[in-house]
């Protein structure tokens, strides 16, 4: 009797823990621990797979842990990812395919709170860096595959600390060397860590 029931224990545990593990891979968030706060964001390895691997990548290996929101543009967006407090550009692995036809047909869009990836003229450059959009910036989206037309690739949204975000749009920037809109008090993120 005792065997069984700790079987059976055991079995509801462990279809707790798959249950939970289902979920959390289904959309994974990440807690940006920031000096202005906490942001919290989820993206979506179902609309654009190979930029949500690369983005968690980048969590897991703590790279984004001391960065700053490096360009704020209010009315517009704010980017991180890339630099530290004191302007130096941190490695970053190769870049990534672009996937915006991907996740502009799956429904994500440009939107206010929503995360996408920063890149060049280069449409297939994206690697650490991206910002989030402060209001609807439909100019952004993917319209076809040249080269005005890629777009950014939209990979997750902020769903909570979007007050955050906006009192980060409020900060005073200015110019850091060949760098425009920085804040001139760094915004740090502190630690970047998936939460269940």
């Amino acid at each position: 009797m005792y065997s069984r029931t700790r079987r059976l224990a055991t079995a509801v545990l462990l279809g707790t823990a798959l249950l939970g593990a289902s979920a959390w891979a289904a959309d994974p968030r990440v807690k940006f621990a920031t000096s202005a706060g906490d942001i919290l964001v989820e993206v979506y390895p179902d609309k654009a797979p190979k930029t949500v691997a690369n983005f968690l990548q980048y969590v897991r290996d703590k790279h984004y842990d001391g960065t700053i929101f490096h360009r704020v543009i209010p009315n517009f967006m704010v980017q991180a990812g890339g630099f530290n407090e004191k302007m130096g550009e941190k490695p970053a692995r190769a870049p990534i395919e672009h996937e915006g036809q991907q996740s502009s047909a799956a429904g994500l869009r440009n939107q206010v709170g929503t995360l996408a990836m920063a890149r060049t003229g280069d449409p297939h450059s994206a690697s650490a860096q991206f910002f989030i959009n402060v209001k609807d910036n439909t100019f952004l989206d993917h319209t076809a595959p040249t080269a005005r037309g890629y777009g950014y690739t939209v990979f997750g949204k902020v769903v909570g600390g979007m007050d955050v975000v906006n009192q980060i749009t409020t900060v005073p920037t200015g110019r850091s060397g060949p760098h425009g809109d920085v804040p001139r008090t760094p915004v740090v993120i502190r630690s970047a860590t998936l939460v269940p």
